[in-house]
């Protein structure tokens, strides 16, 4: 099993571009376990989770089964040297209308602190990793390179699977503390090309813009929603449904991507464009980001906005849904 998974995750190199041409140059926004450990001193490894404490605790593992493999219970640790970011503090609370908006994106002089804070130095590419257990945690990786885009960042790629690829792979992980020197990284731009807010919604609502929703499917349909962030069930009138349980697939212990051309097929299934402008959401603007970076970054697509406030907002301010209660 262990050897099926390690060649599964050797192709993910030919699936996303071939090995980078010049020294530390990154293959695309997808690597490998094995590229990030055959490049490991050319980039700098950012760590986002939402449970900091697991950074310093050795990964668990459960009892071996009949082919010797041991699943991971928890992928404890760290690739050695990561950079740790406390996925809670990448976003913030806002007033949008009168309204209490919260997990909104930080302002430049915000995120250049806590990255700075971080350690995150110039110079050098980035590689963003999580624990990679789950599907959120692929997502909290996207939240992060969204994020760091959005304020000029371009040398950029997530690691398939996260740390549980990289421990499936054979690779060890270390259980120091964080580093506590403080970086020099900048904020370089302001990209607002990449962001939605609600006026920029209705806009596009009025120009026939594709709207992707990033939930499942019964919160799209409005048979189920996250209360209290999200006031109503539904969805934005016209969006198409493009959920997490076919944005990644489970190898093993890990979450991994698919290829592109599966997520090509995906996408037809679901009736939505590669081409036209698009704005993804979710309920608060997390699970978007996946859905993002796979239309926006894997596959390319050259107007794909993320709707920052999503559904949250959206509800919050009173403005219409469509769903099976509507």
């Amino acid at each position: 099993m262990r050897n099926r998974m390690l060649g599964m995750m050797s192709a993910a190199v030919l699936m996303f571009g071939t090995a980078a041409a010049a020294a530390g140059a990154l293959p695309g926004p997808v690597v490998s376990a094995k590229w990030l450990h055959d490049n490991l001193d050319k980039v700098v490894v950012v760590d986002v989770r939402d449970d900091v404490g697991t950074f310093t605790t050795p990964p668990e593992y459960y009892e071996a089964d009949e082919s010797g493999h041991k699943a991971l219970y928890a992928a404890g640790g760290h690739i050695d040297g990561a950079l740790l970011i406390e996925f809670g503090k990448l976003r913030v609370s806002r007033e949008v209308e009168g309204k209490k908006i919260s997990k909104l994106l930080p302002d430049r002089a915000y995120v250049e602190d806590l990255m700075q804070s971080a350690g995150l130095t110039k110079g050098k590419p980035i590689v963003i990793t999580t624990p990679g257990e789950t599907g959120s945690e692929v997502e909290e990786a996207a939240r992060l390179y969204w994020t760091l885009k959005y304020y000029g960042a371009d040398q950029m790629a997530v690691l398939d699977g996260g740390n549980a690829a990289w421990l499936m792979a054979g690779f060890p992980v270390s259980t120091k503390p964080a580093a506590a020197v403080r970086g020099d990284w900048q904020a370089t731009a302001e990209r607002k090309e990449l962001l939605a807010d609600t006026a920029g919604v209705e806009q596009g609502m009025k120009k026939g813009a594709q709207f992707v929703d990033a939930r499942s499917l019964d919160q799209y349909l409005g048979l189920n929603y996250k209360k209290p962030s999200v006031a109503a069930g539904g969805h934005l009138a016209g969006a198409k449904n493009f959920p997490r349980d076919i944005r990644t697939r489970a190898a093993g212990d890990a979450q991994m991507f698919l290829s592109a051309q599966e997520y090509r097929g995906v996408m037809a299934a679901q009736g939505i464009s590669l081409d036209a402008p698009t704005v993804t959401y979710c309920n608060t603007g997390h699970m978007a980001a996946g859905a993002w970076f796979i239309q926006s970054e894997i596959l390319g697509g050259k107007d794909v906005r993320l709707y920052d406030g999503s559904m949250h907002e959206w509800t919050t301010l009173g403005r219409p849904v469509v769903g099976l209660a509507n």
